[in-house]
């Protein structure tokens, strides 16, 4: 007789596991995902001043130039006294909470019979106005003062005077120039430039521009410059920013 096997048992004993070694699982690593970047671009910006107009020395007759094709810095040949001011609306189109990164101020000197002069820029510690005057011929002696005019006295003709004649400014520059020939200037980006405009882009009620400082120890020193309203474009002043957008 003879047995054969019940399959079932065969089965199972083929299933059952052979001793060995005990194998160990190791959990993948995760790859950390990138932190997102943001990224911020730089903006520039070329801005045409809002107002600029002359200081002419005298402290009567108060002649001013507010819608002149030029502005002065400097000393005549008679020895009076020349000082530009010139401001720029930067709250009104750099957007709140940027940084400024750096500043260039170009202007185009239009008539001189002085040779190379350093013109310095100086932040203005007062606001000013800009009236209608606008002088005839070379502008050199500018007209009588129109309502709302900065005059040598005046912040804003006749209701406003500066509390030093000649206008309030900061005593330390932000940037000189040396200006010789007639032609096109840059007073190239400054820390103190950058700081001025930083803080007419933060706090508006203090942007009063700056002041242009010739050579006033002796005469016959001026320069003239052409202002926002010359009738060549590309004469304007321009004031060229490049900043970075704020979070």
């Amino acid at each position: 007789m003879v047995i054969i096997p019940n399959p079932t048992e065969e089965t199972e004993a083929t299933l059952e596991p052979s001793p060995g070694p005990t194998a160990t699982t190791v959990p993948a690593t995760e790859e950390p995902e990138d932190e997102p970047q943001i990224e911020v671009e730089a903006g520039s910006v070329t801005l045409a001043p809002s107002k600029d107009t002359t200081l002419y020395e005298a402290s009567s007759d108060y002649p001013s130039n507010g819608s002149g094709q030029h502005f002065f810095a400097g000393s005549t040949g008679r020895g009076s006294v020349r000082k530009a001011l010139l401001a720029f609306d930067v709250a009104g189109v750099i957007p709140e909470g940027a940084t400024i990164n750096s500043v260039a101020l170009t202007l185009n000197m239009s008539r001189t019979q002085a040779g190379a002069e350093d013109i310095a820029l100086h932040r203005l510690l007062a606001d000013w106005g800009e009236g209608v005057s606008d002088a005839a011929s070379n502008e050199g002696g500018g007209t009588a003062a129109a309502t709302g005019d900065a005059t040598w006295v005046h912040t804003v003709f006749d209701t406003q005077e500066w509390e030093t004649e000649g206008g309030n400014f900061a005593a330390q520059a932000a940037a000189t120039q040396r200006v010789s020939e007639v032609g096109q200037y840059t007073w190239a980006s400054t820390d103190e430039m950058v700081a001025d405009v930083q803080s007419w882009l933060d706090d508006a009620s203090t942007n009063f521009g700056w002041l242009l400082l010739g050579n006033e120890a002796t005469t016959q020193t001026s320069k003239r410059f052409d202002s926002r309203e010359n009738g060549t474009p590309g004469n304007r002043p321009v004031l060229d920013v490049e900043y970075t957008p704020g979070e």
